[in-house]
């Protein structure tokens, strides 16, 4: 029965996430209808305080509930898109916060429309503000139930891992990073006997292949990892197909490291992968290329605007702070390697790179002045990008638009670093929502790791979703 709970249950990050948005959509909806009652239990309330039969009041009472008020459920949805990566709503200090942010800014966002509009018969308070109550409560229920059944090790996979090599050494440490863990790791499967009774990164080499469908059994295994590199024995690759045919879920290392991390393992990868991902599997549609372009016009007309606005305050502080110029412009690599120039404000001290060598910029960075350190964390400095994206040069998503001497340098170190333009260079990107400053070479590796996921995964909902968080990360003044 155990076993049979287990299978049923071997969810899949994207299914994972279509079952938290169902269930979040049905509380919102639920919570629809609580609110509409309650508020005209209220109404009612208020005619019988005045003395009016509650006969008549009943029959004087006349509310019509207007039609965005049935729409309220897809912005709670909108504005609750940071907690659908599973392992954010595994979290339930995450998961409180989440729901507390997204309660705050639809009464932020409630508030400023009633002060603009002021008219409180087609802006209800009680009806809004007890929807947000009722949508938050039962969400927090929904949440609760699915933080439990996600935890619970009774309902959880049971993973081993076929190589104690490096590959398998790299999911193992990975797996020490995941709180909670979305599976249990038994440990690994392999046939060096120099590997026999060992132990790497925690986890024991419990056996070789040859015994490995007698280990399943023993150790209730639902899911098998593929952590071998080069050519697979002929009895190993027979005996994992036999596991398969028992119902055991059978993958490989680089896709369970990309379900965990969201990121694409570029040191665990076969020479032809750029090949068979970017080229072979990869198909994007003319419908998504037209689309995100779209966007990236209205998104750039509606920049342009803001930076309209804005610049007449960032020039002024910037000229006080540290003089001019005002602006900056670098040539930066774009789709398919070629040049442009992109324009920012200035937000370090004059001649930062007077020996003319191009630096990464660091975390508390002295280079950078006082308005340049507000610039950067609200993310205003790169308001004149939206001229790059509206020409055509940009994107509102994808990849950090970097500068040619530095592409040319990490693509001697790091594997795959030039494939990140086979897109074009965006403002925002899931590499700069998921990830800080790079200072290193490594951490300039894990960046270009978000990145291919990105490409390689890349659609409008996830467009979407990365502009949303963008605009989380604007407000709390967490930019870079």
């Amino acid at each position: 029965m155990a076993d049979t709970l287990r299978s049923g249950l071997r969810l899949r990050p994207n299914e994972h996430r279509a079952l938290l948005l169902a269930g979040d959509l049905i509380a919102s909806i639920a919570a629809v209808f609580f609110a509409s009652y309650t508020w005209i239990q209220y109404s009612l309330y208020i005619l019988i305080s005045d003395g009016i039969k509650p006969e008549r009041a009943e029959q004087l009472l006349r509310i019509q509930i207007p039609i965005w008020f049935y729409l309220l459920p897809l912005g709670w949805l909108l504005l609750m898109v940071e907690l659908y990566e599973p392992h954010t709503a595994a979290s339930w200090r995450k998961t409180l916060r989440g729901v507390a942010i997204t309660a705050f800014v639809g009464i932020v966002a409630y508030s400023l429309v009633f002060i603009i509009k002021q008219d409180p018969n087609s802006l209800p308070r009680i009806g809004v503000g007890a929807f947000i109550l009722y949508a938050s409560f039962l969400t927090l229920i929904w949440r609760a139930s699915y933080i439990r059944l996600y935890t619970s090790s009774g309902f959880q996979r049971r993973v081993l891992i076929i190589g104690a090599g490096k590959a398998g050494q790299t999911l193992a440490q990975i797996y020490h990073h995941l709180s909670p863990p979305p599976f249990v790791l038994v440990g690994y499967v392999d046939d060096d006997p120099k590997k026999a009774k060992h132990s790497y990164e925690g986890f024991p080499v419990i056996g070789p292949s040859r015994n490995l469908l007698q280990l399943m059994d023993d150790y209730r295994i639902s899911d098998l990892v593929m952590a071998i590199h080069g050519e697979v024995q002929g009895s190993t690759f027979q005996t994992i197909l036999d596991a398969q045919e028992r119902g055991v879920e059978v993958t490989r290392m680089p896709i369970l490291y990309e379900e965990i991390t969201q990121r694409v393992p570029i040191h665990h990868l076969e020479s032809d992968w750029l090949i068979r991902s970017f080229v072979d599997q990869l198909r994007v549609s003319v419908i998504y290329e037209v689309l995100k372009r779209l966007m990236d016009i209205l998104g750039g007309l509606a920049g342009l605007l803001m930076f309209a606005i804005i610049f007449p305050f960032a020039a002024l502080a910037t000229l006080i702070d540290s003089g001019l110029p005002i602006f900056y412009s670098q040539n930066r690599l774009g789709k398919g390697g070629q040049i442009f120039k992109i324009y920012k404000f200035r937000t370090m001290k004059q001649n930062a790179e007077a020996d003319g060598e191009a630096r990464l910029a660091a975390e508390n960075d002295p280079r950078v002045t006082r308005v340049g350190n507000f610039l950067r964390r609200t993310r205003l400095d790169e308001l004149p990008q939206f001229w790059n994206i509206f020409r055509g040069e940009m994107s509102l998503v994808g990849p950090r638009a970097e500068r040619p001497s530095l592409v040319a340098e990490f693509q001697k170190q790091i594997p795959f670093y030039r494939a990140r333009l086979l897109v074009k260079p965006g403002l925002t990107g899931w590499a700069q929502i998921n990830y800080g400053y790079v200072a290193t070479v490594t951490e300039t590796g894990v960046k270009l790791e978000y990145d291919l996921y990105y490409i390689k995964h890349r659609s409008l909902p996830m467009d979407f979703a990365i502009i949303l968080r963008t605009v989380g990360t604007v407000l709390s003044r967490k930019g870079r």
